[in-house]
């Protein structure tokens, strides 16, 4: 079984229209960040808005930026598939919290991207302590801000590309901080979902 340190990961996320309670949500933006290790020097990086028929509510707006206008030439969600098959094929999936990612990749029956990693739960197992394990909360705790800043540059948190980039620098500082390159998924149960 390969250790955590040679593990294909492609982490990703999605930014939604919001949904009321009751309602379904849809996605309008995905972000993905392709390793071919735990170590790769230069992931791949891809981002598209997605067309969605239904209005960007204005609480998800505020918090994510994404409009209706800037929605108006963007693809459908099912014209993504092919980049995001050879994205995530192959690789362990990661994300944090990423029961929204698993939703809404739904939308492709069969699709088979497994094991996920789930960055909150490693984290909360990590880092005990912290206030808050958001995302950006975890990762400033780290330090790494920066690095994802400088990996996607001109994006900030709650964009769907740099979320990715968090959540794959986030899972890279907390496994080489525990000097876990030599673990495997198998020692980790906690933070994987089958």
């Amino acid at each position: 079984m390969s250790t955590l340190g040679q593990l294909a990961y492609a982490a990703i996320d999605f930014e939604s229209a919001g949904a009321a309670p009751g309602e379904t949500d849809y996605p309008v933006q995905i972000g993905i960040v392709r390793s071919r290790s735990l170590l790769d020097p230069q992931p791949e990086c891809f981002t598209s808005y997605i067309a969605c028929r239904h209005p960007v509510r204005w609480s998800a707006s505020k918090v994510h930026g994404i409009t209706a206008a800037t929605l108006k030439d963007a693809p459908p969600f099912t014209s993504l598939w092919p980049e995001i098959k050879r994205l995530l094929g192959g690789a362990v999936v990661v994300g944090h919290n990423p029961a929204t990612e698993i939703r809404f990749l739904r939308a492709f029956p069969g699709h088979g991207f497994t094991p996920w990693l789930d960055t909150l739960a490693l984290a909360r197992q990590a880092m005990p302590g912290l206030a808050d394990y958001s995302l950006s909360s975890a990762c400033n705790a780290l330090g790494i801000t920066p690095q994802i800043t400088a990996l996607v540059h001109g994006k900030s948190w709650h964009d769907a590309l740099y979320d990715a980039a968090g959540s794959l620098l986030l899972l890279r500082a907390i496994i080489t901080g525990l000097d876990m390159q030599s673990a495997t998924l198998r020692q980790i149960p906690f933070a994987v979902k089958d």
